[in-house]
């Protein structure tokens, strides 16, 4: 790495939302200590409008079809990829068809993270997570993969930036939802099951409460919220059949968002957006390891014990009720104090 006008980076992540957001500082952190450095990013369709307009990335290649809906074939991208002449790639979730892509790309420098069988036949270098011993951010999970260049990163924060046109266009939102003044707080009452989270009822006495504060407009966030909830006649749903970038300027405007731990926080995070996120304890969905970055936040979890004693023991299906857990009421009280205290940080 003597010679920085021969780097040339491809960083793959193709699962989530939420993981892409805590990607996007690889891609700044190469940057800063090598800035004539071509650094591209690998990602899923769905996914692309996370690094849309950002400055640190030089090229974003999709992993899946294009808009004619025919999904590219494992040589097609080997062919894409090999224009690029990339010297290094990170392959950040465990993937065999991505790892054999990769290789067949001509990429010598891969690094991985595991101890995958599929890797070392293909000679990649690994970042080992060591069972998550110590517990850390994923986005400094992440970041392991520059520390294998010797870059030291200085910051974990996520940003996802917006354009000129998409600023007006968030101050517009703004003005029209929350039309004298209002603090704009977004719910979004869905997480796939991807992490616990309260029962729609309980989300709609929340609704209910806080529809009734003179200061407060709600808009529920989904883009496909329940039936119950997109029923209530004050609810705005402003996602619903928008485009992930449509939604990520709608989520800008907020001044807060009230979530499980889903992909709505970690996108609300790196637009700077304060946040309310519901969290287990348990270390696989911990704040720790998957809380948001770089914004004001708060974190909400059920009482000591609680997983021990209440909890069905499956993250997916857990919805904090029962004694000790979290509820409309409790969430409710959470809101009113910071808002309280954060009022002249959250008055636009």
């Amino acid at each position: 790495m003597n010679n920085e006008k021969q780097i040339r980076i491809l960083v793959s992540r193709i699962d989530r939302i939420g993981d892409v957001v805590l990607s996007t500082p690889i891609p700044r952190e190469i940057k800063k200590v090598y800035p004539n450095s071509f650094v591209s990013v690998l990602v899923r369709k769905y996914t692309r409008d996370i690094y849309l307009n950002n400055p640190y990335v030089d090229e974003i290649i999709l992993f899946d079809g294009e808009d004619d809906g025919k999904p590219k074939t494992f040589w097609q991208i080997v062919k894409e990829l090999r224009k690029f002449k990339f010297t290094h790639a990170f392959m950040l979730l465990p993937n065999e068809k991505l790892n054999w892509i990769l290789f067949f790309s001509g990429i010598l420098n891969r690094i991985g993270v595991g101890h995958k069988l599929y890797q070392f036949l293909s000679f990649s270098k690994y970042v080992d997570r060591k069972k998550y011993i110590p517990l850390r951010h994923e986005a400094d999970y992440c970041l392991d993969m520059v520390r294998k260049l010797g870059i030291e990163p200085q910051s974990l924060d996520p940003e996802i930036f917006l354009s000129a046109d998409e600023k007006v266009k968030s101050d517009e939102i703004k003005r029209k939802f929350a039309r004298n003044g209002e603090h704009l707080i977004g719910i979004n009452t869905t997480s796939g099951k991807s992490s616990p989270n309260l029962a729609v009822d309980e989300y709609k006495k929340l609704i209910a409460r806080l529809s009734q504060e003179n200061n407060i407009r709600i808009i529920v966030t989904d883009n496909n919220p329940p039936k119950e909830i997109k029923n209530i006649e004050s609810v705005i749903c402003p996602n619903i059949g928008l485009s992930l970038r449509e939604s990520i300027i709608n989520f800008s405007a907020l001044d807060i968002l009230i979530s499980a731990s889903t992909g709505p926080m970690h996108i609300c995070a790196a637009l700077k957006v304060p946040t309310i996120s519901l969290f287990c304890p348990l270390p696989a969905c911990s704040p720790k390891l998957w809380g948001p970055l770089g914004n004001k936040s708060e974190i909400i979890l059920p009482e000591e014990n609680y997983c021990s004693n209440v909890c069905p023991g499956d993250p997916h299906i857990c919805d904090f009720s029962g004694q000790g857990g979290i509820d409309s009421d409790k969430l409710y009280r959470r809101i009113k104090l910071f808002l309280e205290k954060n009022f002249s940080m959250l008055k636009k």
